[in-house]
């Protein structure tokens, strides 16, 4: 296990971002590319057609209406901050995204890709915008080109120097992508997607190995937003479709996953959430209990929780109807599932909780909380 030292400042938002238990129970409403196509779908045009001021309204309601529910709300300095920030409550964290959105395709083959970060934007401004951390997604393929890999790096490097010497915790999302060597040969041609049975069964690996890497100090990031390292739909108890109707051949079963977990919790020299990857809210509650049972310290969610509310887009009020609703139900299973999460400062990262007494009073007084379980 790395340790490094940990500044006064960095801790003090860390309990921010978690709940007075120390678990992290986030909501991340920071998407552009995704939640322009999801708009362009309902609205029954191009992407390049949904305006501005339709992301801005949809993310404005998510955060007015979900945000109390969370312990933690990240959005996006763009279409996000300035039209959400007044409706965070001030016990609610703030995270910042950091990274442009989309990707260039990189590598012989431009399967590969590199991100970027928003120009003109810095964890300086990060932490003038009163945030208390700044997210960092990266797509990330260990077998990647070395060229792409020293640029993603580079941008992490950068990005973890920029928060030490702001003090705000560094929360980095790690998302991997298919490539060519995922393909079965009766896949060869087809578009790149990771609902493939050779991208399920490679996932568990690059999971594991992308936390390992990115655990080193030397990118010092403070928290690892990250994929659940199997996918659910393709394990002997879920290949029948329950999440999303269609039928698979199984890979592994539940006992493989959670094993998979638990090395996941072994790579990971951080404190470490689940995200939620545009799979349903039942799949996602699933992946939340078996990522705590094996050590993480909680999650920060987005479409999962919210993206219901899309389908009645333009109509804000049944939209907010919904989200008052079903979004603030998903919320509360969520909470459920978060039972028994390591939190964050007993992480070795941090070394433990200074003050034992106050945090089992945080711990009491989170059983109470709104009836959510503890």
């Amino acid at each position: 296990m790395f340790k490094v030292e940990v500044s006064s400042g960095k801790r003090r938002n860390m309990q921010i971002l978690a709940d007075a238990s120390g678990r992290f129970r986030m909501m991340a409403i920071d998407q552009r590319g995704s939640l322009k196509r999801m708009l362009a779908k309902v609205m029954d045009k191009p992407s390049d057609e949904v305006a501005y001021e339709d992301l801005a309204a949809v993310k404005k309601s998510v955060v007015k209406i979900l945000s109390p529910y969370s312990s933690a709300t990240l959005t996006d300095p763009v279409y996000g901050y300035p039209h959400c920030v007044q409706y965070i409550p001030r016990d609610v964290g703030l995270l910042l995204a950091y990274e442009e959105t989309g990707y260039e395709k990189a590598g012989a083959n431009g399967q590969e890709r590199k991100s970027s970060l928003i120009a003109g934007w810095s964890a300086e401004k990060i932490k003038r915008a009163g945030a208390n951390a700044v997210k960092l997604l990266i797509y990330y393929r260990p077998e990647a080109s070395q060229e792409t890999l020293e640029h993603q790096h580079g941008i992490i490097r950068q990005v973890g120097q920029e928060c030490e010497r702001y003090d705000l915790p560094f929360v980095l999302e790690l998302v991997a992508y298919p490539l060519l060597e995922d393909e079965l040969p009766e896949e060869k041609g087809a578009k790149a997607t990771t609902d493939t049975p050779a991208f399920a069964r490679r996932k568990p690996e690059i999971v594991v190995r992308t936390a390992e890497e990115f655990s080193k100090p030397e990118y010092r990031a403070d928290v690892l937003k990250i994929e659940f390292p199997a996918d659910l739909k393709y394990t002997q108890e879920y290949c029948d479709g329950v999440f999303d109707g269609k039928k698979r051949e199984p890979l592994y079963d539940l006992n493989d996953v959670k094993r998979y977990c638990r090395r996941l919790n072994q790579a990971c020299g951080l404190p470490w959430v689940i995200l939620s990857g545009g799979v349903g809210i039942d799949e996602f509650v699933q992946n939340v209990k078996l990522a705590v049972e094996a050590g993480a310290s909680g999650f920060l969610g987005g479409r999962a929780i919210w993206q219901g509310c899309a389908q009645f887009y333009p109509d804000v009020e049944a939209m907010e109807e919904w989200l008052a609703t079903s979004g603030a139900n998903n919320f509360k299973r969520l909470h459920e599932a978060l039972s028994g999460a390591t939190p964050w400062f007993d992480h070795p990262r941090f070394g433990g909780y200074p003050n034992v007494e106050l945090a089992d009073r945080g711990k009491d007084w989170y059983r109470k909380f709104s009836g959510f379980a503890a």
